[in-house]
């Protein structure tokens, strides 16, 4: 009897986490799409708006956990590769559900020169169907996204290589702003 509601119970677990997965997906944003709009605050507590990266690209990277191995190869990544976005008229913010507090720590130990945006109830990565959400555990799945100077998604990144990340984006973002 025991083995069964065993059985029962991980099959429930399943399909729920089937369902979840499946409610991301439906919330991702296409390439061509308009980007879902955000107003969240950074390391250091000031608001930033989706708008401010009007007329310039805009590498928005969803990510885990702060100071965790994958994030940090990830987010130093980026650090090493801004003079690149930077000439290439880009931005680059990080996303997770840490605080801003969590995120000065971070910020500040691998001198990351960009915003991260601290999205505590996961609204926003929701709306980018890159949230994974277990009740009372949730983060951000790694997923980066480009969102050209109109505000258009341009490309979409899901499930990405941290260690490869920056220099993948950054390649595209070359193909594309030489046309």
């Amino acid at each position: 009897m025991i083995k069964w509601l065993l059985v029962a119970f991980l099959i429930g677990v399943a399909l729920l986490l089937w369902r979840i997965a499946g409610f991301a997906k439906r919330n991702l944003p296409q390439a061509g799409a308009q980007a879902p709009s955000f107003s969240l605050p950074d390391q250091n507590g000031k608001i930033r708006a989706d708008a401010e990266f009007r007329g310039k690209w805009l590498v928005l990277y969803f990510y885990p956990k702060d100071d965790t191995p994958g994030c940090t190869e990830q987010a130093a990544r980026f650090r090493d590769t801004m003079r690149e976005f930077e000439a290439l008229g880009a931005a680059v913010c990080g996303v997770s559900v840490d605080n801003s507090a969590s995120h000065a720590s971070f910020a500040r130990k691998y001198n990351l020169p960009f915003a991260l945006l601290a999205d505590r109830n996961g609204e926003i990565a929701t709306r980018y169907g890159s949230l994974r959400n277990f009740g009372v555990v949730k983060f951000a799945k790694r997923n980066t996204f480009l969102v050209d100077p109109q505000g258009r998604v341009a490309k979409v990144y899901l499930g990405v290589n941290p260690a490869r990340n920056a220099q993948d984006v950054a390649a595209d973002l070359k193909r594309l702003t030489a046309k």
